[in-house]
């Protein structure tokens, strides 16, 4: 089963976005999640944010866990380019093309595994809603149970424990480039009060 998520019309050049894509485009899930959030471009924010849609939609809608998924492929295409000019001399002007792209994550699920049935869906969404209603723990029939490992609960919860820590470092590095756009930052306040002093 192939699940795809795609981000359209994004305000960077695709031959850029491309340099962060095939560095990922072949490692496990978790893998490229931990190196995008180390990666330092811009464009790692925007393939890191559609991997992430793309293992929602899975999960969400399939019932899939992260530890079934791996990726596919990760294409990068041309989008529509403004085309703005700019003024140079003897009344010239020269062209400027700001162009876009378009960013699709596949994944596909390792073999002999099954998304979870409508049925499946439901009933934990039933008994969600009886946890909250009776704040009790409803616990699942001991069948289940040996089906799931405890091994693979492990391994759930240090990969949620490790996206967490990426999406820490995502919000991180956008916190960042927004302070350097606005110049709040603190080496640009240091600068400023070094020429006030010097003045």
């Amino acid at each position: 089963m192939i699940i795809k998520a795609e981000q359209k019309n994004t305000r960077q050049p695709a031959r850029k976005v491309r340099l962060v894509a095939d560095v990922v485009k072949e490692m496990s899930i978790i893998d490229a999640i931990k190196q995008l959030a180390v990666i330092n471009r811009k464009s790692s924010l925007l393939v890191l944010k559609v991997l992430r849609q793309a293992i929602a939609n899975a999960t969400n809608n399939f019932g899939l866990a992260v530890d079934d998924l791996e990726i596919d492929s990760i294409v990068v295409n041309d989008g529509p380019a403004l085309k703005r000019w700019r003024a140079v001399s003897r009344g010239r002007a020269h062209t400027i093309l700001k162009r876009t792209c378009h960013v699709r994550v596949n994944l596909k699920t390792k073999e002999n595994i099954k998304p979870v049935s409508e049925a499946n869906k439901l009933e934990t969404i039933e008994t969600n809603k009886d946890i909250k209603n009776n704040d009790k723990l409803v616990t699942k029939p001991e069948a289940e149970e040996s089906k799931e490992p405890k091994e693979s609960k492990e391994i759930n919860s240090a990969v949620v424990k490790k996206s967490r820590e990426a999406i820490k470092l995502d919000r991180s590095k956008s916190q960042a480039v927004k302070a350097k756009v606005t110049g709040i930052g603190q080496a640009n306040k240091l600068i400023q009060s070094q020429k006030k002093g010097s003045k």
